[in-house]
């Protein structure tokens, strides 16, 4: 995944796709990193706030190749203008901005869909399931992390790197297997 977005950073569909599915499969945790956030700024060098932007806008995308007609948003600026519109009202707007014949710029997709009828915004969604943590299992995941900061500090000697990714495999592993059941 993290070649992806390195040949593409200039591509924001796929960089975003890319974020989306490093941050929703929390890959990120197996290249040792805490948080997605964390993840983002220390590896691309790039703000939380951009990396969401970027997956809206490959969600956008995602929504609208299908009736795009070959034209779609050129950049992940011209997207933004339609994320904050459900997936119905995000088609409903574009269709309306093809057939407008205007240029393709965000301002010109902002003016239409500012003043398309019917499009109301998304309501946020309520706090993800990550929210719901016992006392204890946080207890122990920082524990974990402590192990891990300590092995890092003494450059892999007392716990090799490859033995602790092999165990957050593992607990990875028992995680999935338990939902699927």
């Amino acid at each position: 995944m993290e070649d992806i977005i390195a040949a593409n950073q200039h591509r924001f569909h796929q960089t975003g796709k890319a974020l989306k599915q490093i941050r929703d499969n929390q890959l990120f945790r197996d290249l040792l990193f805490d948080s997605f956030d964390v993840y983002v700024k220390q590896r691309w060098d790039m703000a939380r706030s951009q990396a969401y932007r970027l997956i809206k806008a490959a969600n956008v995308i995602d929504n609208l190749s299908p009736i795009g007609d070959g034209i779609l948003p050129e950049n992940e600026y011209q997207a933004r203008v339609l994320a904050r519109f459900t997936k119905e009202a995000q088609r409903n707007i574009w269709r309306a901005f093809i057939a407008s014949g205007m240029a393709l710029t965000a301002k010109n997709i902002r003016k239409l869909a500012h003043h398309a009828p019917k499009n109301k915004p998304v309501k946020k969604a309520n706090a993800p399931m990550v929210d719901i943590i016992s006392a204890d299992y946080k207890a122990a995941v920082m524990a974990m992390l402590e192990q891990i900061r300590s092995a890092q500090n003494d450059d892999w000697q007392t716990t090799s790197r490859q033995a602790a990714l092999f165990w957050l495999k593992v607990m990875k592993e028992k995680v999935i297997r338990h939902e699927k059941q």
